[in-house]
């Protein structure tokens, strides 16, 4: 097959506002942590435009918002003609999320599937907090 004829959009085609948000009740009277998997993430290979699979790990403490889950479920199929290496795609996920949710901390985890005998997780956080 000839990887030209293959089409793939680029990051920039993800809407956020796709996403919603529904007011949390209980902000000033206890924090939770709520905790999100989609097993059957799928993205593609920026190089070849083969298919990526993953499983999607999302934990977030609320301030005011929750993250309405038909909406999430939405945004994140539109990955799937998007080309995107890994460490970008947690990065994208994650500044879309903290924009519109504002959560008081955020991660998100990608276990993506083996590729060439490479298994590869990424992880990004929010806030950050980087080693200086």
């Amino acid at each position: 097959m000839d990887q030209k004829n293959l089409t793939t959009q680029k990051a920039d085609a993800i809407q956020s506002s796709v996403l919603e948000v529904v007011s949390y009740d209980y902000c000033n009277k206890r924090n939770i942590e709520v905790n999100i998997k989609q097993p059957e993430f799928t993205s593609l290979c920026p190089m070849t435009g083969l298919p990526d699979f993953a499983s999607i790990y999302i934990q977030y403490i609320p301030d005011k918002h929750i993250v309405e889950l038909k909406s999430l479920k939405y945004y994140l199929l539109q990955y799937r003609n998007v080309g995107i290496f890994y460490e970008h795609l947690v990065n994208v996920i994650l500044d879309h999320l903290v924009e519109k949710v504002k959560p008081v901390q955020m991660t998100i985890i990608g276990d993506f599937t083996p590729r060439g005998g490479i298994q590869t997780t990424v992880k990004a956080t929010y806030p950050e907090s980087r080693n200086s």
